[in-house]
């Protein structure tokens, strides 16, 4: 799922592109993809685009007028920049919007269609997405650690929660977490004074650099690769392969369909985190620490 870095460059190319200037044209090429019926999309046609923003994961057109057209990507939506005159991916192409220098699509791999429109008019019903998510580059140490105290969960569930902190996901909780050198299972009431701020720190830098990183691979061009699983990451998506910081073996914690990475000797003191499955399998062959497999 494409998360606050990933969206960020999303937007600055998006602003290039198409604010200031009419959307002459709204193709839906699957009709559930658009998820309201008040207004009608057809109303888009002819305005210009004000502004662009984003809310947790979700991107906002302001069109003017308190009109307001919500996109939520999920996890393999995608957008593409092309030519006018280009058909576009077939299949996987939801919806395409068609404005003076060229069109965009909204793409879906797979065959899920979680991704979706809605077209809301008035600040009410767009606040009405916002999940209440902490920024955390505008909030304070203390701030922060009232937010991550607020509920006794894990880390990696805590900072994936979008109540919680907005625009943090699978990929980039992994990073933040490694980058602090802290556990993903630790609950967030045994955090530390010292452990919430270099929590807060760590999510402020991994985020600047990731976007920053980004942004320089993106240059003038429009973000082609949006992928949660990229060069140069740290643990995430790593499982097997050396940590950058240690050198062992990333680990990982597999759960329905997403997993956990995590470098065990830089996180948790060399402890290995039970993965649910093999641990019913293993049992009390099941290895503690990382010593006993090296």
């Amino acid at each position: 799922m494409p998360e606050l870095p990933d969206i960020t460059i999303y937007i600055e190319a998006l602003q290039q592109r198409i604010v200031g200037v009419p959307l002459q044209a709204v193709t839906l090429k699957n009709p559930f993809i658009l998820r309201t019926v008040e207004p009608p999309i057809d109303l888009l046609e002819g305005r210009a685009v004000r502004a662009l923003g984003r809310m947790g994961k979700r991107i906002i057109f302001d069109f003017g007028d308190e009109l307001f057209l919500v996109v939520h990507l999920m996890i393999a939506g995608r957008f593409k920049w092309v030519t006018k005159d280009a058909k576009g991916p077939g299949r996987i192409t939801l919806a395409a919007f068609d404005f003076p220098a060229g069109r965009l699509l909204l793409t879906e791999a797979g065959t899920t269609r979680r991704a979706s429109l809605h077209l809301v008019h008035g600040v009410a019903s767009l606040q009405a997405f916002e999940r209440g998510g902490l920024d955390v580059f505008t909030a304070t140490v203390d701030a922060f650690r009232v937010r991550i105290r607020s509920e006794n969960h894990t880390l990696k569930r805590a900072l994936t929660d979008p109540r919680l902190f907005s625009g943090i996901g699978n990929a980039y909780s992994d990073e933040i977490l490694h980058a602090a050198k802290l556990s993903p299972l630790t609950l967030t009431g045994r955090l530390t004074g010292d452990e919430v701020e270099t929590l807060h720190r760590a999510c402020r830098e991994t985020l600047t650099q990731w976007t920053e990183r980004l942004r320089r691979e993106t240059g003038d061009g429009f973000p082609v690769r949006v992928t949660a699983f990229r060069e140069g990451m740290a643990v995430h998506g790593r499982f097997g392969l050396p940590c950058p910081v240690c050198g062992s073996p990333v680990q990982r914690i597999r759960y329905a369909d997403n997993e956990t990475n995590y470098c065990a000797r830089c996180q948790t003191g060399g402890r290995l985190l039970a993965d649910r499955a093999l641990f019913r399998l293993l049992k009390d062959d099941w290895p503690r620490f990382l010593d006993e497999i090296d």
